[in-house]
């Protein structure tokens, strides 16, 4: 089957379609891939290059600053929403939203400024939707990082365009409690380990999260439990029970010092780490980030979770997060973008990095 043509003339609602119309759920991007690489690689003022279902373009015109703008090709498995509807200046389908018309908006600035005053990377990696094991961003800051390099970046996920500086950071653990088994008939012969968790749960309750301001963003922090497991049947006194608790917490803490305090928190049980991913730090007060919400207009906002800035955050990159699809339609079967709100955010990026 030959790749299909994407046209980029065509302004970025109408590339929005074509993009949502050409499939990519999650490990099955190629089609896609292949259709940016195939795009991009007509533009000579660009410099392409690909890894896996990852495909990277760069101009090098020896600017005093270089900009990352990124965004995934995947999406979320279709809900009998492909190929997209348009009606009443509103595009109906899957990506429309997360985050096709965002990468649309990066396809036709990549087309289009061919003289930008900052060197511009657009980066298009593949598998965000799943696993963080398959994520091409992933991928591409582990064995590409010279790819990546530059002075800001924007993940151009959907935040209904506002900009969103940095993200949370995240990490699980589980909360372990013993006992003993018994009969329940006969419960004073044993231990119950659910009822040894009830402090567990005490210190969650009395838990006052921090809340933390960087370049003027707060950032609130929540501990909170999200799942416990325990018992084995109705008659049995249970011997163990596990409190599961999601930390999420202000990008100015690591992973390590955000561990630690949630060992402080649950000191004299055993408290096993599960999962772990760092914030990322907004980077406003960086001249091209000024530049940036300056152009953009709005006050910027904390992003309330974690994204992909993390990556660029860990590779010492201030990010944030801005795109023209509204999060709350994001994965569902109704999802839909105006037309209009992708029009202009590529025009107020256009501006910004055009002017």
């Amino acid at each position: 089957m030959s790749t299909p043509a994407l046209d980029l003339s065509q302004d970025a609602a109408a590339v929005t379609a074509q993009l949502v119309d050409i499939p990519s759920v999650s490990r099955a991007e190629k089609p896609l891939a292949d259709a940016v690489e195939q795009a991009l690689r007509e533009l000579p003022h660009l410099t392409v290059d690909r890894d896996g279902d990852a495909v990277v373009a760069r101009t090098n015109l020896g600017r005093a600053e270089r900009v990352v703008l990124a965004g995934h090709l995947d999406t979320v498995p279709i809900a009998d929403n492909v190929p997209s509807r348009l009606v009443d200046g509103v595009l109906h389908g899957c990506g429309t939203s997360d985050m096709k018309s965002g990468v649309a908006v990066q396809l036709r600035l990549a087309a289009t400024l061919t003289e930008p005053n900052r060197d511009l990377t657009f980066v298009f990696y593949d598998a965000e939707e799943i696993a963080a094991e398959f994520n091409g961003l992933k991928r591409l800051a582990e064995h590409r990082p010279e790819w990546l390099t530059g002075d800001f970046a924007v993940l151009m996920e959907p935040t209904d365009a506002l900009v969103e500086g940095g993200c949370q950071g995240t990490l699980r653990v589980r909360v372990e409690t013993t006992g003993r088994r018994a009969h329940s008939a006969r419960a004073w012969l044993g231990e119950n380990a659910i009822h040894a968790a009830a402090p567990v749960l005490a210190r969650l309750a009395e838990y006052q999260p921090r809340q933390v301001e960087i370049d003027g963003l707060t950032y609130r922090e929540g501990l909170n439990a999200v799942l416990i497991e325990g018992g084995h049947a109705t008659n049995v006194i249970p011997d163990s029970c596990a409190v599961t608790v999601n930390y999420r917490f202000a990008p100015n803490r690591s992973e390590e010092e955000a561990l630690a305090h949630v060992r402080e928190v649950f000191e004299g049980f055993t408290v096993v780490l599960t999962d772990s991913a760092p914030g990322a730090m907004p980077g406003l007060s960086h001249p091209a980030a000024a530049a940036f919400v300056a152009a953009i207009g709005g006050r910027p906002a904390p992003k309330d979770g974690w994204t992909d800035v993390a990556r660029f955050s860990a590779l010492g990159i201030p990010a944030v997060n801005y795109g023209p699809g509204d999060p709350k339609l994001a994965h569902t079967r109704e999802e839909h973008v105006a037309t209009s709100a992708i029009l202009e955010c590529e025009d107020r990026l256009r501006h910004w990095l055009g002017a």
